[in-house]
C-alpha cells in the first residue's frame, strides 16, 4: 500500500465528510443553537420585564398602602369628631333634661308648700275657733263668722 494513495484517499474521505457535515449536519445544529439563543434572549427579556413589572407593582402597592393609611386616619379622625359631637350633644341634652327636672321639682315643691300652708291655715283657723270657744265657753258658728275666720287665716 502506498502511503500517498492512502493519504490522498483519507483526504478525499475527510473532504466528503466535511462537505456532508457542512451540508446536512451543521445547518440543523446551528439552527438549533440559534433557536436556543433566541429563547434564552427572550427569557432574559421576559425576566427583565417581569422584574420591572414587579418593581412597579411593589411601588403601586406601597402607594396604595400609603393612601389607605391616610384614608383610615381621616376616617378615624372623623369618627373621633363625630363621637365628640355626640358626647357634647348628649351632655347638652342631659343638662337641659336636668334643668327641666329641677324646674319641675321646684314647681312641685312650691305646690306642696302652698298646699301645706293652706292646710296649716285651715287647721290654725279650726284651732283658733276651738280656742275662742273654750275662752268664751260658748259655741262659735264658723258659717256666721266665716269672714272673720278667713281674715284670720289670711293673716297667718
Amino acid at each position: 500500500m502506498n502511503i500517498n494513495l492512502t493519504l490522498f484517499g483519507q483526504t478525499i474521505a475527510f473532504a466528503i465528510f466535511v462537505w456532508f457535515t457542512m451540508k446536512f449536519v451543521w445547518p440543523p445544529i446551528t439552527h438549533a443553537m440559534q433557536e436556543r439563543q433566541k429563547k434564552i434572549a427572550e427569557g432574559l427579556d421576559a425576566a427583565g420585564r417581569a422584574q420591572r413589572d414587579l418593581g412597579l407593582a411593589q411601588e403601586k402597592a406601597s402607594q396604595t398602602l400609603r393612601e389607605t393609611k391616610e384614608q383610615s386616619a381621616q376616617i378615624i379622625e372623623q369618627a373621633n369628631k363625630s363621637a365628640t359631637l355626640i358626647v357634647e350633644e348628649a351632655r347638652e341634652q342631659a343638662r337641659s333634661e336636668g334643668d327641666r327636672l329641677i324646674a319641675a321639682a321646684k314647681a312641685e315643691i312650691e305646690q306642696e308648700v302652698n298646699r301645706a300652708k293652706d292646710q296649716l291655715r285651715a287647721q290654725v283657723a279650726v284651732l283658733a275657733i276651738k280656742g275662742a270657744e273654750q275662752v268664751l265657753e260658748s259655741e262659735v258658728d264658723s258659717a256666721a263668722h266665716s269672714e272673720l275666720v278667713n281674715k284670720l287665716a289670711s293673716q297667718l
